[in-house]
């Protein structure tokens, strides 16, 4: 199954990161709950590094509860300035789940007052002050008054995908997998998930390799360096001496 690795940490630095796995009946649209935070003020700010997982995030600033959003990243890594000192609560949905019909997404990291119809400041503001675990309940009854409204749903073609991904090497083995024709697929990732099938197998081939099983994904070494350089900015092994996964 799909297992994205989100985030990478800086070795040099000391944040935070803790996850927690939804209860099972929420299983199929979230994939993780997340927590993260500075102990204290660090002495520069905080360069996050933002690995593609082709997944939808509900982002929850806790140093200001104004700050709040929906978010998806690219098909390549993303290095944001957090400053020295920030805490975030999120939302990792799985892939394909987000309707976005529905309610839009956007790329990045919020950093503005949230101005859309849901009711995520008042979620931010239930948060605010609460334990993780806590938390996780607030967050919780969010998710599920999402799919109460459709808003969050389960994907069956993201599912048959992900249940087949280690058998998958190119777009066609995709389609295949998703019992799809090519422009079939096309049409319904990009719908779902924002993505080209295309884009959509290179963030699954980079969330693969940082499983320690590269073979699974690429055709030769070579080929996974340079993939592997090209979504993230760094060789692998620059990759594993800078940032723990």
């Amino acid at each position: 199954m799909y297992d994205p690795k989100g985030n990478s940490k800086d070795r040099t630095v000391e944040a935070a990161f803790t996850e927690a796995e939804p209860p099972e009946h929420l299983s199929g649209v979230v994939h993780r709950f997340l927590d993260l935070s500075t102990p204290t003020s660090l002495e520069q700010d905080y360069r996050f590094h933002a690995l593609p997982d082709a997944c939808t995030y509900a982002v929850f600033d806790q140093t200001d509860p104004r700050v709040c959003g929906i978010t998806r990243l690219r098909a390549s890594s993303e290095e944001l300035n957090l400053g020295r000192s920030f805490h975030f609560v999120n939302i990792r949905f799985l892939p394909g789940v987000w309707n976005t019909e529905r309610v839009p997404v956007a790329y990045g990291l919020v950093d503005s007052p949230y101005a859309g119809d849901l009711p995520l400041r008042d979620v931010s503001d239930e948060l605010a002050g609460q334990s993780f675990e806590a938390q996780q309940g607030i967050l919780c009854r969010f998710v599920e008054d999402l799919q109460a409204a459709g808003i969050v749903v389960p994907n069956p073609v993201t599912e048959r995908i992900f249940r087949q991904i280690d058998d998958i090497l190119s777009v066609a083995d995709m389609a295949d997998g998703a019992g799809l024709s090519p422009r079939q697929l096309q049409r319904v990732l990009k719908q779902t998930t924002g993505f080209s099938p295309h884009d959509f197998l290179k963030v699954l081939r980079l969330q693969q390799s940082l499983r320690g099983e590269p073979s699974l994904a690429y055709s030769d070494q070579s080929h996974f360096i340079h993939s592997f350089k090209k979504a993230t900015g760094y060789t692998p092994g620059q990759f594993a001496r800078k940032f723990d996964v």
